[in-house]
């Protein structure tokens, strides 16, 4: 082994470098598949089919496939579902979440694995949070929904406080001023990832209002992402959500 010659002193770091073969790859052509990436980061590669064609959706999909890798493709349109579907008829499609998934939700997730709360201030916000919340269910985490619970009408979220603090992970999406994590923010003692979208009346700068409101919350420790980002909400809640998941079964 390499990195047991480096231990044992036989071998330079520069000289292992050079003697590691390769991270594997599929080289598709007009794509290369990370193979390799669940098992380095956790999460598996996730197909982004907007601006793809469907066939070479349904390309990246084989590919995957071959090497038992789950899929998941975002933003993903009618077009590209009807020919993944027509190639895999097990796959499912999440319309409002604009999601396909291979093999298709619920994934069954481990009842010892992380729980994420997805609060969705208001309909209109719901494709945002929806891929929040398949995006989490794909990769196993258990998820609860609270949706229309904006602070136009405070007493919605305040009713819903305690099951929302079961989570370990909070994920709070807005449009409009997007106000609603700094309110989150302090009232709950959890991890809480504001995502902002782009919903609004007027001169609201396709999110970056919310986006600016969230940035400069006065509710100390959110995190955010980029405007309409459910899914990066989804892979960074996963991750807090398995630590604590780890830390309680340690205790």
């Amino acid at each position: 082994m390499i990195l047991e010659q480096v231990a044992a002193g036989h071998l330079s770091v520069d000289e292992a470098l050079r003697a590691a073969p390769p991270i594997p790859e599929l080289d598709l052509g007009f794509a290369k598949v990370d193979v390799q990436r669940n098992d380095r980061c956790g999460i598996p590669e996730i197909i982004y089919a907007a601006g793809k064609t469907p066939d070479h959706v349904c390309q990246l999909v084989q590919a995957m496939r071959d090497q038992d890798q789950p899929v998941m493709a975002t933003r993903a349109e009618r077009s590209h579902w009807e020919a993944v579907c027509a190639r895999f008829p097990e796959a499912a499609y999440h319309k409002l979440a604009r999601i396909i998934t291979l093999p298709a939700l619920p994934v069954e997730s481990d009842p010892a694995a992380g729980r994420i709360a997805v609060v969705c201030a208001g309909t209109s916000d719901l494709p945002v949070a929806e891929e929040a919340a398949v995006a989490a269910r794909f990769l196993g985490m258990q998820v609860d929904g609270y949706h229309d619970v904006g602070v136009a009408g405070l007493h919605r979220l305040i009713n819903r406080l305690e099951a929302i603090r079961n989570a370990d992970v909070v994920i709070a999406v807005a449009g409009m001023e997007g106000a609603l994590p700094s309110v989150l923010g302090g009232l709950i003692d959890r991890p809480l990832i504001a995502v902002p979208t782009h919903v609004g009346y007027g001169w609201h700068l396709h999110g970056l209002a919310a986006f600016l409101a969230m940035l400069n919350s006065c509710a100390p420790g959110i995190t955010l992402v980029n405007v309409d980002n459910g899914l990066g909400a989804a892979v960074a809640a996963t991750r807090i959500a398995r630590q604590s998941a780890a830390a309680r079964s340690a205790e």
